[in-house]
């Protein structure tokens, strides 16, 4: 749970920094921020919808279509603006790569957060095993 948690402050606050310190027009970074949090609101939803439907709670296929939609479209806008950008290559792979870290740790997160809940208390009893094994 840790690594996923530092996975999505590390990219998300690596992107951000890289925004402060940028040398871009306000309303330029402004786009790469409002990119980044769609985008971790996407993913979410996109794992959400996902394994709601593999655990058979209902889901309607408009909102998984459009959890798909929103998660391609958050990726092809990075992809626009990082090549339209007047930054350098190295500067565009830093950007390409904070955003997907955070993406996959928004993810992460909140797939463990959703394992964890469905645990149950530690303080219920476990049944052991009658013949012994384990």
């Amino acid at each position: 749970m840790g690594t996923s948690w530092l996975a999505l402050l590390a990219g998300a606050l690596c992107y951000n920094i890289g925004l402060w310190n940028a040398q871009m027009e306000l309303n330029e970074k402004g786009y790469y921020f409002t990119i980044l949090m769609f985008g971790l609101f996407a993913s979410v939803s996109l794992q959400k919808s996902v394994r709601d439907r593999l655990e058979g709670i209902p889901v309607t296929g408009l909102y998984l279509g459009l959890s798909w939609l929103s998660a391609a479209l958050c990726l092809l806008l990075l992809a626009v603006g990082l090549w339209n950008a007047t930054i350098l290559l190295s500067e565009k792979g830093f950007y390409a790569m904070s955003y997907l870290l955070s993406l996959f740790g928004s993810v992460a997160v909140q797939k463990n957060v959703r394992d964890v809940a469905a645990l149950p208390p530690l303080s219920e009893p476990r049944e052991m095993p009658v013949d012994g094994k384990n």
